[in-house]
């Protein structure tokens, strides 16, 4: 069970990253939208740091996305990306 939960969030990481890349944003973009630092936003992206719904919803709103698409991995870019 908590290998499956690991797996998710690093595939939430992940297409976090996907999206952040076909937007063609830096990390260092995201981090100041975010007002974290540019190591602590590539924590979220490795996976390292669980993100709260909040930070979910407002990374989504900077991407341009809805969050059930980070998620749930149905953003039509990811599934190019894939």
């Amino acid at each position: 069970m908590k290998d499956k939960l690991n797996l998710r969030i690093k595939q939430v990481a992940a297409n976090i990253r996907k999206i952040r890349e076909h937007r063609n944003y830096t990390q260092e973009y995201l981090a100041a939208k975010l007002r974290i630092s540019q190591n602590a936003y590539s924590k979220i992206e490795l996976g390292y740091t669980r993100i709260t719904v909040d930070r979910l919803f407002h990374i989504a709103d900077v991407l341009g996305v809805d969050a059930t698409e980070i998620i749930n991995n149905q953003n039509p870019h990811l599934v190019q990306l894939v």
